[in-house]
C-alpha cells in the first residue's frame, strides 16, 4: 500500500485504522491540508483511534499552525481524545498559542477538570470573559446575519456614531428594503451598555475601512460582513487604524492571534455576532441591535469609504 494512502477514512472505525497502518500507511505523513491523520481523527474520530495513532506518530505533540493535537481536541470540546492523547504522552502544560496551553484552555470551557488540578488559573479579567460568554450567547439568540453589515463600537453612543461620520438622520428604511444600490449607505445605529452597533441589513456599508476608521477614533471597532457568497469577514480597527481584515469572527483560531483573540475564538466558535460584540466589550441584553428595530438611521455623505 501507498505510505500516502489515508483516503476514504472514516476515522471512527479502529479496525480500518490498523488495517491500513499494517499495510504500511505513514501516520505521520502530511495529509489532507497538511495535516497528519491523527490531526483529523482529534476532531472527528474515537478515543480508540486516537489512541492508536498517538501510539505509532513519532511526536505526539507536533506543532501545525502553531497547535498540538491535544491543543486541537481542548479547543473541539473532545475530552475523551484529550484524554486518550495525555495518555499516550501529550503534554497538557505546554505552552502554545499565545500562551493557551490546552489545560489553561481547558479552563474557560465546560470540561474545567477535564486534567489534574493547576496552580495557574485564569486572571480575574479573563475569567469575567468566560462568564459573560453563555450570557451573550444567550441574549442574542439564533441571529440571522447572513447578507448584513455591523460595527460594534466600544464606548460610542449611536448619536456621536452618526456625528463622528457627518451624516444626517433619515427616516428608517421600508421593512426588508432590498438596498440594491451598493452606494446607498443607510445605516441603522443602537445603543447597548459598552457602546452602540451599526447595521446596514443588507449589504457590507457598516464594515467598510472608512467607515470603520472614523468610528474607531479614540476607541475600538469590530466589524464584520457576513458575504453571502464567500463567508463572514471581519475588520479590527483600532483609533482610526485598521489593525486586521479578512478575518473569520466564529471561525478558527490563528497561529499569531493573541491571548485574547485566542479566548474569544475559543468561546464564541460558530457565532459570529456574539464574537464582534464580545471583542467590543459590548454588552447587548437582547439582538434588537442586529434585528432591529435601530434606535436612529442616518444616511453617509458621498465619498470612497473604501479607504
Amino acid at each position: 500500500m501507498d505510505r500516502n494512502d489515508w483516503a476514504d477514512m472514516t476515522w471512527r472505525d479502529l479496525a480500518q485504522v490498523r488495517a491500513r497502518l499494517a499495510s504500511g500507511a505513514d501516520p505521520d505523513v502530511m495529509k489532507f491540508g497538511h495535516l497528519r491523520p491523527l490531526d483529523w481523527a482529534v476532531e472527528i474520530g474515537t478515543p480508540e483511534v486516537v489512541a492508536e495513532l498517538a501510539g505509532r506518530v513519532r511526536d505526539v505533540d507536533a506543532e501545525h499552525e502553531g497547535r498540538t493535537a491535544l491543543w486541537t481536541a481542548v479547543f473541539e470540546n473532545r475530552p475523551d481524545n484529550a484524554r486518550a492523547l495525555v495518555e499516550a504522552g501529550a503534554d497538557p502544560w505546554r505552552s502554545m498559542m499565545a500562551g493557551w496551553s490546552p489545560r489553561r484552555l481547558s479552563l474557560a470551557g465546560p470540561y474545567p477538570d477535564l486534567f489534574a488540578p493547576s496552580l495557574a488559573g485564569l486572571s480575574p479579567t479573563k475569567t469575567a470573559m468566560v462568564a459573560e460568554a453563555p450570557r451573550l450567547i444567550g441574549a442574542l439568540g439564533d441571529v440571522d446575519v447572513l447578507g448584513l453589515s455591523l460595527a460594534c463600537v466600544a464606548g460610542v453612543t449611536a448619536a456621536e456614531a452618526a456625528r463622528r461620520l457627518e451624516a444626517p438622520l433619515v427616516e428608517a428604511p421600508p421593512e426588508h428594503h432590498a438596498f440594491e444600490d451598493p452606494d446607498e449607505l443607510v445605516l441603522g445605529a443602537t445603543d447597548v451598555p459598552g457602546g452602540c452597533v451599526i447595521v446596514q441589513p443588507c449589504g457590507n456599508g457598516a464594515s467598510r475601512p472608512g467607515v470603520t476608521k472614523t468610528l474607531s477614533a479614540g476607541t475600538v471597532c469590530y466589524a464584520m460582513y457576513a458575504n453571502p457568497k464567500s463567508g463572514n469577514q471581519g475588520r479590527v480597527t483600532r483609533d482610526g487604524v485598521v489593525e486586521g481584515w479578512d478575518l473569520h469572527p466564529g471561525g478558527d483560531v490563528g497561529a499569531g492571534d493573541t491571548a485574547e483573540e485566542v479566548l474569544l475564538a475559543y468561546l464564541y466558535q460558530g457565532r459570529a455576532a456574539a464574537y464582534c460584540f464580545a471583542y467590543a466589550g459590548l454588552r447587548p441584553v437582547d439582538s434588537r441591535a442586529v434585528t432591529g428595530p435601530a434606535d436612529l438611521w442616518f444616511e453617509l455623505p458621498a465619498r470612497d469609504y473604501w479607504r
